[in-house]
């Protein structure tokens, strides 16, 4: 089964210092057709304008996973964690038991844009933990590089799920395949850019869930660049 999410589908929310599209079900979107996809919970696309963010507000066992596409994210929380997240940075905070933090705008005039991911956790009521990692983005030209995964691998960030985050950037005509498990569900969102799939056409927002499917799949750059996050979820 292959569902279709395009972006202009989504929730929305325009707060005015935020303004922020939706996969799944958040705050005052509710959709009970869209209450996330394996423990893949959320998707938020959010641009905050210069000055703003999210006052401190608190989590538990959830894995929260920011993924910064232009400007710069300041992150503070109540286990002592600090620091600021720019582009081609992830920054990863597993709430575990609890933890209270904030995400500010660190610009005064430029915006930041981020995608803001939650991966449901494999177990309950673990210490909370922070960490965040840089990868280049032109390092994973027309390949994937894994940005978060159980173990770490290749460098990523280790999260507390058996789930892989990978992305690729492409240029126009640029391709990445890959092979899909049937016994894992897939998630395909374009974060930025245009790409073509078999007969579709993905602009940045629209996404693909793939599930009980075996087959390959390649991804093309349509745009001059493209950018493309790939879950991989336990079924």
């Amino acid at each position: 089964m292959i569902i279709e999410r395009l972006s202009g589908t989504r929730g929305a929310a325009d707060l005015g210092w935020l303004r922020s599209k939706h996969t799944f079900s958040f705050g005052n979107y509710h959709d009970p057709a869209w209450m996330g996809f394996g423990p893949l919970r959320v998707i938020n696309d959010d641009r905050v304008a210069p000055g703003g963010g999210f006052a401190p507000h608190r989590h538990a066992n959830m894995e929260i996973i920011s993924v910064v596409l232009d400007g710069a994210l300041a992150h503070k929380d109540s286990s002592g964690n600090a620091g600021v997240i720019r582009a081609g940075d992830v920054q990863w905070m597993s709430a575990g038991h609890g933890i209270e933090h904030s995400e500010y705008n660190d610009s005064d005039a430029q915006p930041v844009h981020f995608l803001q991911l939650w991966i449901q956790p494999d177990r309950l009521n673990a210490e909370p933990a922070y960490g965040q990692r840089h990868f280049d983005p032109d390092a994973r030209r027309a390949r994937w590089a894994v940005l978060v995964s159980p173990d770490g691998e290749d460098d990523s960030l280790a999260i507390r799920q058996q789930a892989w985050l990978r992305a690729s950037r492409l240029h126009a005509d640029d391709t990445v395949p890959t092979v899909l498990d049937p016994s894992r569900r897939y998630w395909l969102h374009v974060a930025a850019g245009e790409v073509r799939l078999g007969e579709r056409v993905l602009q940045a927002g629209d996404a693909l869930g793939f599930v009980d499917e075996d087959i390959a799949i390649n991804v093309q750059g349509i745009a001059e660049t493209s950018d493309v996050l790939l879950f991989d979820l336990p079924a």
